[in-house]
Order: structure tokens, then C-alpha cells, then sequence
């Protein structure tokens, strides 16, 4: 890159299962990194929120235009200048590779916990329409993270600060 390029904005990627604090780390790192916070479940379709609040699965014909959403949201911050952290299940590398086609530099934290971790959290909380009994379709879709694929893995048992801070040293290469 010579000096009058631009490096392009950062677009972290929070990823993993219901439970697994996505919303929470994602939201921690962009108020930490002054980047914009993107909630993707925003840009659900009324359609798949009955779904999932019917406890009902969302199919890959049910999630592809709310993955090609997140990805326009992304390119939209991008063009404009703005870093972004996302929380978005992106549980199967299809839809990583989805919002890699308007993110391609996009880094992916994976989220990755113990079932019984993450079904005690989902459990003690309230979700606007995640139902609890869809965790062992998304565990099931779930395909982590792969070496090729730009990103780290998380233990989510961490505290916050100690996740924002692997994911800083991930980024930085260190």
C-alpha cells in the first residue's frame, strides 16, 4: 500500500450461536474502537421473527435476504468511512462467505462455548423472539470457523475485556 491509498475501514464479524454473547462483546469492541455497532437480528424480516418467535428454525431460503441485508448494511458503513462490528450468528461458512462478497476483508470472532454454558445463559434471559428450544438446530448448523478463513475462535466462558483483548491481539497478528 503506498501512502496516498486509504486502508480500508475494519468490519469485525461476531459470531456464533444464541447465548454465546455476541451482542455484548460486538457492542463492547465498537464503543471501545469508536466503530459502528450493527445489531444484524435489526434486519431480520418480520417473516422470520414470527419463525423463530414460533420457536421454528430459519432455512437457508429464510436467512439469505437478511444475510444479503447485514452485507448491504456493511457496504453501505464501508463506502461511508466506517468501521463496523457486527453481531450476526453467521453460523455456517456459506453466510460468512455471503457477507465476505460486501466485506471481503471482514475479520470473524467466533463465539465457541460448551451446549450447557450457552443453554444456561439462553435460559436466564429474555430474548425478543430467539426461543431457547431453537439452540439445538443452531449447535447443529453451527460450522466453526475453518483455518483458511480470516478470524479467530473465542472461548466464551472469558470474561469480555479478556475476549476484546484476544481479538485486538488476532487482528494486530500478535
Amino acid at each position: 500500500m503506498t501512502s496516498s491509498e486509504k486502508p480500508e475501514p475494519r468490519c469485525v464479524i461476531v459470531m456464533g450461536v444464541s447465548g454465546s454473547g455476541k451482542t455484548t462483546v460486538a457492542r463492547t469492541m465498537a464503543e471501545r474502537w469508536g466503530d459502528v455497532f450493527i445489531e444484524s437480528d435489526d434486519l431480520h424480516s418480520a417473516g422470520n421473527i414470527k419463525k423463530m418467535s414460533a420457536g421454528i428454525p430459519l432455512d437457508d431460503e429464510d436467512r439469505l435476504p437478511w444475510l444479503r441485508a447485514v452485507g448491504e448494511r456493511l457496504r453501505v458503513e464501508a463506502a461511508e468511512d466506517h468501521g463496523t462490528v457486527t453481531s450476526c450468528s453467521a453460523l455456517k461458512r456459506a453466510y460468512r462467505e455471503i457477507l465476505r462478497e460486501y466485506a471481503p476483508s471482514a475479520f470473524v470472532v467466533e463465539l465457541d462455548g460448551p451446549i450447557d454454558v450457552i443453554r444456561k445463559r439462553v435460559t436466564s434471559r429474555h430474548h425478543a423472539f430467539i426461543s431457547p428450544s431453537l439452540l439445538d438446530s443452531q449447535f447443529a448448523t453451527l460450522e466453526p470457523l475453518e483455518s483458511d478463513e480470516r478470524g479467530v475462535r473465542v472461548d466464551v466462558t472469558l470474561g469480555v475485556d479478556e475476549i476484546v483483548y484476544l481479538v485486538e491481539g488476532a487482528i494486530a497478528g500478535r
